[in-house]
């Protein structure tokens, strides 16, 4: 699941807004005289926030599309492999071995 979740990270960085992308909106904004130094740090507050809401969104969508599909092609957990680990430990000590 690693892997998964590293190429997750990996296409999650084109979709968040970095802090420094967003000053330099605001910057641009602020010397056009469009608006003011508050307005331009609780624009990139804002945004920021925003790009942090869409990530966990994205995030929880990825990962339940990957456990659906996981599920489908019938393909144990790993909770279910640590599980079968500890039975067959079990078994293992029951029998002697």
């Amino acid at each position: 699941m690693s892997i998964f979740k590293n190429l997750m990270h990996l296409g999650l960085g084109t979709f968040a807004i970095t802090k420094e992308k967003a000053e330099i909106m605001a910057n641009e904004l602020i010397k056009k005289g469009e608006i003011s130094k508050n307005e331009g740090q609780k624009l990139i507050n804002d945004l920021l926030k925003k790009g942090q809401k869409n990530k966990k969104e994205l995030e929880g969508h990825i990962e339940k599309t990957l456990k659906s599909a996981l599920g489908k092609l019938n393909i144990p957990t790993k909770k279910e492999l640590t599980e079968l680990k500890a039975e067959i430990k079990a078994l293992k000590k029951k029998l002697g071995k």
